[in-house]
């Protein structure tokens, strides 16, 4: 078998918003991003290409980061939605994908939300907001900077949209255009919510979803989310992808709005001794990954209680 040649060089890739270089390796047609500090791991992520596009043939894949001694510890990968079936004998474990299963419009909002989540649908409604798919142009950058420069953290978190100029925030929305679908919600000619949707194979992913705090009495994520469901089902598109399954009052929402947390398999194949120990110790993940369920609960909540008292949110 001829394998598909190795070229090592440094890529850049967004990490919270800003550039950061790398190592990455290329074999054949795709790119695999070096990342770790324990071990080097290697893994489909930039460009989200891990949620974009299959791995080609992992066998070759790893046969050719060993050969080539190209630095790695542990070669990461996973299978995307539907494709939840384990197919190969590594090393796994589960990750929890949050999706909607989009057949119709009518379908999703008579069967697949909650009760709760259609009364805001129509609240949105009432409080006459308009939400429809829009172009990316100037007044819509303007808009979407004032939902960015309401609070400088979000969920309890520092918020790396924060401060940035309108040059820095055109361009990021502008990523991935030809892919992308947006969807706003206008209250009186105010953005007070937006959607940007990117566009795979075979799924559509929410890559940014937010909204004005001072207007959440309006409901307009929910408005946001039926009408992607909408715009999906006239498409043909059979996912709406949420990313990963969120905890606490992020996870409600989601569940109240039809997404379901579906399992796919991620591998985690060692390639030294270093990778071995590694993932017999369960530092495959990082240190962040080796902290237990309940403790990073813990220290998330301890990290939002810090924040609100730094950063009160602001409503108006």
């Amino acid at each position: 078998m001829v394998l598909p040649d190795l070229i090592i060089y440094q890529d850049t890739i967004r990490v919270r918003g800003a550039n950061v270089a790398c190592d990455a390796v290329r074999i054949g047609s795709q790119t695999f991003i070096i990342s770790g500090s324990i071990a080097k791991t290697a893994s489909l992520e930039r460009d989200k290409a891990a949620w974009l596009e299959d791995l080609d043939d992992p066998a070759s894949v790893i046969r050719v980061l060993t050969d080539a001694r190209a630095g790695v510890d542990i070669f990461r990968f996973s299978q995307r939605i539907p494709d939840s079936q384990p197919k190969y004998s590594y090393y796994k474990e589960w990750r929890h994908v949050a999706a909607i299963p989009v057949s119709s419009y009518n379908n999703w909002l008579e069967k697949q939300i909650s009760s709760k989540a259609r009364n805001k649908i129509r609240k949105t409604q009432k409080f006459g907001v308009t939400i429809q798919e829009h172009k990316l142009n100037d007044d819509l950058v303007r808009g979407v900077m004032d939902i960015f420069n309401q609070s400088p953290t979000r969920r309890g978190k520092r918020f790396w949209h924060y401060g940035k100029d309108f040059e820095t925030v055109k361009n990021e929305l502008a990523l991935d255009l030809q892919d992308s679908i947006f969807v706003t919600a206008y209250h009186r000619n105010e953005l007070i919510g937006f959607v940007k949707l990117l566009l795979a194979d075979r799924y559509a992913i929410v890559t940014l979803i937010l909204d004005k705090l001072g207007h959440r009495d309006k409901a307009p994520m929910n408005g946001m989310i039926a009408k992607a469901v909408e715009i999906c089902a006239t498409r043909k598109v059979p996912y709406i992808v949420y990313m990963m399954w969120r905890r606490g009052g992020h996870g409600q929402f989601q569940e109240s709005n039809g997404f379901e947390k579906i399992s796919i398999p991620e591998y985690f194949v060692p390639l030294t001794l270093k990778g071995e120990i590694a993932l017999c110790l369960g530092l495959h993940k990082g240190l962040k990954g080796a902290i237990p369920e309940k403790m990073m609960v813990w220290l998330l909540s301890l990290r939002s209680k810090w924040y609100s008292m730094r950063y009160p949110e602001k409503t108006t």
